[in-house]
């Protein structure tokens, strides 16, 4: 008999739980994202984690427990990626492009993850969608600061400060619905994405803080 042979299954061997949540966690990310919450089924993501289905209750709890905790993760990292991206001794500018990529870069790699954090957690509702609410938040307040910085830098503070939030949670949506179109070009890198962004929403942001507002006609 070989060594393989003597090998315990997959589903028999003791792994430290840190390693086996992440087992768990990473067959629900795939089974959510490929059928939604409602039809995706416990006894799937038993078979593409290759665990038993008790095992997966004992460590993650009831499938809407499960879910949530995919939610949390997937949103951690997709936050923890996008900060790393934005490099604090660099301009507001080159950090919110740096951030940009960073976060195109996730979704690219990621698809499952944006598909469950994007798309399945609003479709549900209810505590999940706060959930995805709260995860923009955090990436809205993270983007008005470049914005109140780049503005205090040209001694508009005040003013930078009276719009960045709103401005930030409308170049947040539009990042989102650009993520959503690249899902369907993966051959525009995400250094195109982030620029392509960038002239979009950045330069009203610079001409707000040069004190260039547009305004309506009589």
């Amino acid at each position: 008999m070989s060594e393989d042979d003597q090998r315990p299954p997959e589903r028999a061997r003791r792994l430290p739980r840190a390693v086996r949540e992440r087992q768990i966690l990473d067959a629900a990310v795939q089974v959510f994202s490929r059928h939604g919450y409602h039809a995706a089924s416990m006894d799937e993501i038993s078979d593409v984690a290759g665990v038993s289905k008790p095992m997966i209750y004992t460590y993650l709890g009831s499938k809407e427990d499960l879910f949530g905790a995919c939610i949390r993760r997937e949103a951690t990292r997709l936050l923890e990626a996008i900060q790393a991206g934005v490099q604090p001794d660099l301009p507001p500018d080159m950090q919110l492009w740096h951030g940009l990529r960073s976060f195109y870069r996730f979704v690219a790699e990621y698809r499952e993850s944006w598909t469950v954090l994007h798309r399945q957690a609003l479709t549900v509702g209810g505590a999940f969608a706060a959930e995805i609410t709260d995860m923009r938040v955090r990436a809205i307040q993270l983007v008005a600061a470049l914005v109140v910085s780049a503005g205090t830098r040209k001694g508009v503070g005040e003013q930078a400060e009276f719009s960045g939030e709103g401005l930030s949670a409308a170049l947040v949506g539009a990042a989102e619905s650009l993520a959503d179109w690249a899902l369907d070009h993966p051959d525009i890198s995400d250094g195109v994405l982030a620029s392509w962004l960038m002239n979009l929403v950045w330069l009203g942001f610079n001409d707000l803080i040069e004190g260039e507002v547009w305004k309506p006609s009589e």
